[in-house]
C-alpha cells in the first residue's frame, strides 16, 4: 500500500499488533517507503500530541491499553483465593484495569507486594480486563526515593533531599497519588528510563509538610547517610535462607529458655535461664544460660548480606521506625528467637558462686526453642506477685530462679563498682499520624537490670574465651577519662560542696562515692551530668584497653548480633576458635579488623547523632504549640554564645542566647564552665535550677530558643543596658577581672 494511511487506520493496526508497533513496523505494514516516511512521522507525532499514542522507547502504544509485556505488583488474594495484580505504569485516563494472575504449576509462589514481569492477554466479558502469565519475578525491592514533590503540567518531579543526589525523578500524572507542590514524598522506581529522559517514579506515600513530625526520622536518615534500602542481591540472599537444623549443634530445645524484651521489641536476639548449681563444691551458686541468635549461620563472610551488614554497622532506632542492619527475613524471622519455634543459637553456660563471681563457662552452638516471649513490665509484675495468665505458670520454675541468680550478681556488681550514673531515659510516644502525644521517662525495673547483668556476664565470658583461645576479636573499649576533664569535674564537685579524691589512680568507686554524696541534693543532676561529660566515648578495637565504665579488664559485644556487626565478628571468632564450621572469621576479616573496628565505631556514632537529631525535632514539634509558656529546668551546658537548658518535663534541650540573659555583658569562663555578669556578678553554671520562657521552637531543625526568667528561684537582675546610645561597653579586661573576683566569692560561699 503506497497511500498514506489515515489516523484511524494507524490506531486500528497498532491495536491489533501491540508487540510490533515501531515506526518501521508501521511503515512496513502499510508499504510506506522513501519520502512518504516523513508524512508518516508527522502523523505519528500528531497522534502522540493528541494523546492517542504514547511513544515508549521506539514503539507506540495506546495509553488506555496495557502493553503485551508489563511490570505488575501482586495483590493479596481475594475472598475466592484469586490473585490479582496492578500495573505499575498505567497512563490511561480511566481506572486501572483489573488483571487476573494465571499461574502455571511450575511458577514460584508469589506473595503480596511481589513485582513480576508478565505477558498480558486482553479478555472480554469477564470481571477483569487482562490475564497475566509470569515471565519472571523481578524482586520485591524497588529503589526508594525521598524528596520534595514539584508539581508540573503532566504530573511532576521529585527533587531528592539527599545532598548527594543531583538527578530529579519524573512522576507521571497517574502516579502522583494527589501529592501537592512542596510536599515531602516517598516514592519508588516504577519503570525504566528513556535514553535521554529522567527515571520514572511512583509516589507510594505522601508525608506532607517536611517540617511535620511524621517526616522527621526520614529526614534524619537521609541527612546522616544511613542506608535504608537493601540491594536486590541482599534481599534475594535473605529470602533464600532456610531454618538451621540440628546437625552439628547441641540440642537445647528442652531447656526453659525465654526472652524478655521491651513491649514494642522489633527483634528478639537473646534468651536466658538460671537454676541453682547442684555441684556440692559450689554451695549457693547458680548456673546461668544465655543463648543468642546464631546470625553467623545465615550471614557468611564475603556474602552480599555480610557486605551490607558491615556497611550499616548497626541498626538505627527511631520513635516511629527502625533501620535494621539485616533484612526482615532474618532480623524479624529466622534470627529472632520467637516463642515456640526452633532457632539456631550460640549459647554460653556460666557458673557463678554465691557471691555472684563467675567461676566457669562453656560455649556451645545449639538449637533452642523459647518457652515464652515476655516483656519487662509483665515479668516485673509477675515477680511482684501480680502475674498475668501467660506469666503465672513461669513464676516458680523459671522467673524466681532468674531473680535469685540476679541477686547473687548484684553482690559481685557492688564489689566491682561499675560507674553508677543516674540518667533517666526519655521515651517519645507517637500517635498513628506521627504526632508526639507525650514524652515520658522510662522506668528502670529490676527486670531491666537482670537482663543487663546477664548480658554483661555473657559478654565478659566471650572476651575471656577468645583470649584463652588466642583468637583475634573485637573488644568494646572504654578508656580512662582525660585528666583535664577529671580536674574540671573535681572543681565542679568542690564548688558544690563535695570532694573527689586526688593524688591516686582514678577508679569508678571514687566517682560512685561522689555520685552517692550528691544523691538527693540540689546538685544531684549537676554531678551526674558533669561526670558523664568527663567520660571518654566507648569504641571498638582489636586491642584490649579494658572497659573503665564497667570496671572490667576485658569486654566484648556478643549478645546482639542482629543489630550490631561487632557481635557478629565475635560470633565468627568463636566459630573459628572451636572449629564449629566454615562460617567463622575469614583471613580477610582478620587482616582488616582495625578498619572494621573504626568503621563500625563511626556508624555507631552516626546512628546516635541521627537518633538524637530526630528526638530534638520531635520535641521541638511537640513544644512548638507552647511558645510563650514557662518551664523549669537545669543549666546543662555553657558556651561562649550562651547557655543550654534541659527542661524537666520532657528532657528537651534549649538555648539561652546571650541576649536572653540580661542587659549586661557576660564573661565566658571556659575552664570553670560559667558565664559571669560583669555588672551584677550573676553566675550561671551547669546544674543551676532555672525557669525559662519558650521563645521559639523550630521543628525542621529541632532548635529551641529560651528566655531566662528565674535562676535558683530568684528573678534575673537586669544589669546595665549596653547597646547603641547607652555608652561604651565595659572593656573586656575589666569585665574579666571583676568576673574572676566574683567567681572566687561565689566558690567560697558554696563551700
Amino acid at each position: 500500500m503506497s497511500q498514506i494511511p489515515t489516523k484511524d487506520q494507524i490506531l486500528a493496526w497498532i491495536s491489533d499488533n501491540p508487540g510490533h508497533a515501531s515506526k518501521r513496523d508501521i511503515a512496513r505494514a502499510f508499504g510506506i517507503k522513501g519520502a512518504a516516511r516523513i508524512d508518516l512521522k508527522r502523523i505519528l507525532r500528531e497522534l502522540e500530541a493528541e494523546g492517542h499514542l504514547e511513544k515508549r522507547k521506539k514503539t507506540y502504544r495506546d495509553p488506555d491499553r496495557l502493553p503485551p509485556v508489563a511490570v505488575l505488583q501482586v495483590l493479596a488474594p481475594d475472598d475466592l483465593g484469586d490473585v490479582f495484580c496492578r500495573p505499575l505504569e498505567w497512563l490511561g485516563e480511566g481506572p486501572e484495569p483489573r488483571i487476573l494472575f494465571s499461574a502455571k504449576a511450575t511458577d514460584p509462589a508469589l506473595g503480596e507486594g511481589d513485582r513480576i514481569l508478565a505477558r498480558m492477554q486482553e479478555v472480554e466479558g469477564e470481571d477483569h480486563q487482562y490475564i497475566a502469565r509470569l515471565i519472571r519475578r523481578i524482586g520485591t525491592n524497588p529503589r526508594k526515593i525521598l524528596g520534595i514533590f514539584r508539581k508540573g503540567a503532566e504530573g511532576g518531579r521529585i527533587v531528592p533531599i539527599d545532598k548527594g543526589a543531583d538527578k530529579e525523578w519524573m512522576v507521571p500524572a497517574a502516579a502522583t497519588e494527589g501529592a501537592r507542590d512542596g510536599e515531602l514524598v516517598e516514592a519508588e522506581q516504577s519503570g525504566p528510563k528513556g535514553r535521554m529522559g529522567l527515571q520514572k517514579a511512583r509516589i507510594v506515600q505522601r508525608l506532607g509538610d517536611p517540617s511535620q513530625p511524621k517526616a522527621v526520622s526520614l529526614i534524619a536518615i537521609h541527612q546522616h547517610g544511613i542506608p535504608d534500602d537493601f540491594p536486590d542481591d541482599v534481599i534475594a540472599e535473605a529470602d533464600a535462607a532456610k531454618p538451621a537444623g540440628l546437625s552439628g549443634r547441641e540440642d537445647l530445645r528442652d531447656m526453659p529458655l525465654l526472652t524478655i524484651d521491651p513491649v514494642d521489641a522489633r527483634d528478639r536476639d537473646d534468651a536466658c535461664l538460671a537454676h541453682e548449681d547442684d555441684d556440692p563444691k559450689n554451695p549457693g551458686g547458680f548456673v546461668i544460660w544465655v543463648a543468642i541468635a546464631d546470625v553467623a549461620h545465615y550471614v557468611r563472610p564475603g556474602s552480599a548480606l555480610d557486605r551490607e551488614a558491615r556497611k550499616r554497622g548497626n541498626s538505627t532506632y527511631f520513635p516511629d521506625r527502625v533501620v535494621p542492619m539485616l533484612p526482615d527475613r532474618l532480623s524479624g524471622d529466622l534470627c529472632s528467637l520467637h516463642e515456640g519455634v526452633p532457632r539456631a543459637c550460640m549459647a554460653v553456660r556460666m557458673v557463678i558462686n554465691a557471691q555472684g563471681e563467675k567461676i566457669g563457662h562453656r560455649f556451645v552452638r545449639g538449637l533452642m526453642r523459647s518457652v515464652a516471649s515476655l516483656n519487662y513490665q509483665e515479668v516485673q509484675n509477675g515477680i511482684d506477685g501480680h502475674p498475668n495468665d501467660k506469666v503465672a505458670p513461669l513464676v516458680e520454675p523459671v522467673l524466681k530462679p532468674l531473680f535469685a541468680a540476679y541477686g547473687a550478681l548484684k553482690l559481685a556488681r557492688a564489689k566491682r563498682q561499675p560507674l553508677e550514673l543516674d540518667l533517666p531515659e526519655r521515651q517519645i510516644i507517637l500517635s498513628d499520624e506521627g504526632q508526639v502525644t507525650s514524652v515520658a521517662f522510662k522506668d528502670r525495673l529490676d527486670a531491666h537490670k537482670l537482663i543487663e547483668e546477664f548480658m554483661v556476664l555473657a559478654n565478659v565470658a566471650a572476651a575471656e574465651e577468645l583470649i584463652r583461645l588466642k583468637t583475634p576479636q573485637l573488644y568494646r573499649v572504654h578508656e580512662e577519662p582525660n585528666p583535664d576533664k577529671i580536674a574540671a569535674l573535681r572543681e565542679t564537685a568542690q564548688a558544690s560542696g563535695f570532694n573527689l579524691a586526688k593524688g591516686q589512680v582514678l577508679q569508678t568507686r571514687h566517682l560512685n562515692s561522689l555520685l552517692a554524696a550528691a544523691e538527693g541534693t540540689e546538685f544531684d543532676e549537676l554531678i551526674n551530668m558533669s561526670t558523664l561529660r568527663s567520660m571518654t566515648q566507648a569504641y571498638y578495637s582489636p586491642e584490649n584497653f579494658s572497659h573503665f565504665g564497667l570496671a572490667l579488664k576485658a569486654y566484648a559485644h556478643f549478645t546482639s548480633p542482629i543489630r550490631r556487626y561487632s557481635d557478629l565478628i565475635v560470633h565468627r571468632a568463636l566459630v573459628s576458635a572451636h572449629g564449629w564450621g566454615r562460617d567463622g572469621l575469614s583471613a580477610e576479616e582478620i587482616e582488616r579488623l582495625d578498619d572494621i573496628a573504626k568503621h563500625i565505631s563511626d556508624t555507631e556514632r552516626r546512628s546516635m547523632m541521627a537518633e538524637r537529631d530526630t528526638t530534638d525535632r520531635y520535641l521541638a514539634a511537640y513544644l512548638s504549640e507552647r511558645v510563650g509558656e514557662s518551664f523549669t529546668g537545669r543549666i546543662s551546658g555553657i558556651a561562649r554564645f550562651g547557655a543550654f537548658v534541659k527542661l524537666d518535663d520532657t528532657g528537651a534541650d534549649g538555648l539561652l542566647p546571650m541576649r536572653a540573659l540580661g542587659r549586661e555583658y557576660f564573661h565566658h569562663d571556659a575552664e570553670a564552665q560559667t558565664l559571669v555578669g560583669a555588672d551584677t556578678g550573676l553566675t550561671i553554671g551547669i546544674g543551676q535550677r532555672v525557669t525559662v520562657k519558650l521563645a521559639e521552637a523550630v521543628p525542621v531543625t529541632g532548635g529551641m530558643t529560651l528566655e531566662l526568667v528565674e535562676i535558683d528561684g530568684k528573678s534575673v537582675p537586669r544589669g546595665a543596658r549596653h547597646g547603641r546610645g547607652a555608652g561604651p561597653r565595659r572593656k573586656a579586661g575589666k569585665a574579666r577581672a571583676k568576673a574572676a573576683k566574683v567567681k572566687k566569692k561565689v566558690l567560697r560561699k558554696r563551700r
